[in-house]
């Protein structure tokens, strides 16, 4: 009797690049759907991209700006805590998301073939609309600031796809422990509200104590938070 086995390529491991180009209809649709499906039946809309990232920068600020007073010399904290919000709110909107990503289309994957990055791929695009709406707050408040950016925004796409790639790295990853394990469901939101304090958005990273900062630099968005402040504002 003759058997067939059949085994996982070698290179299951590498990113299907061109599979997903193949794909990028779909990515577009999903990513689509996301957005009308977020603020559908809401009384405000699109509104809450706005107000949800300015209802933090109001807590951080009156915590950190007026209660603790952390220094950031010349610039208005409330302009120094921006932007580094701006960075965070996107990296925890595409780990949320794109950590339950694929339990909420088990029903699609099962009925279609397509490759499984799709899914998180098109939630990163969908975080990117809120993205923009947080940045259109920036520049307005920059305008009431009469603060100028800095020269260094020209390097703003560099970092915001390194928190791309990080936000996507940590929503796979989680989407697959949660798979098999439902509780990161509960967990994920409870480390994204600890990752917050834990990163420096509202205080520079200069200002953790020196006894502090190896176990503070092991945090991944520290250097990408700090490299997009250094964008926007300079430093």
């Amino acid at each position: 009797m003759n058997r067939t086995i059949i085994e996982p390529s070698k290179s299951s491991l590498k990113i299907p690049v061109r599979e997903l180009y193949e794909y990028r209809e779909l990515i577009s649709v999903l990513a689509l759907r996301d957005f009308r499906i977020k603020y559908a039946q809401t009384f405000i809309g699109f509104l809450w991209a706005f107000i949800n990232p300015l209802f933090t920068l109001l807590i951080l600020h009156f915590v950190f700006g007026m209660v603790v007073q952390v220094e950031t010399g010349e610039t208005p904290h409330v302009i120094f805590t921006l932007a580094g919000l701006i960075g965070w709110n996107y990296f925890a909107t595409l780990v949320s998301e794109a950590g339950h990503s694929i339990i909420s289309a088990q029903d699609m994957i099962k009925k279609i073939y397509f490759p499984r990055l799709v899914i998180p791929i098109s939630k990163a695009l969908t975080g990117l609309i809120d993205f923009g709406a947080v940045l259109i707050c920036f520049f307005l408040l920059l305008f009431y600031y009469q603060y100028m950016p800095s020269k260094n925004i020209i390097f703003l796409p560099f970092f915001l796809v390194m928190v791309i790639i990080t936000g996507l790295a940590g929503g796979v990853w989680i989407s697959a422990l949660t798979t098999r394990f439902r509780d990161f469901q509960h967990i994920v939101p409870f480390l994204l509200r600890l990752g917050m304090f834990a990163t420096p958005i509202a205080y520079s990273a200069e200002s953790v104590p020196e006894k502090y900062q190896f176990i503070f630099q092991l945090n991944p968005l520290v250097g990408l938070i700090e490299g997009l402040r250094w964008c926007i504002i300079g430093g």
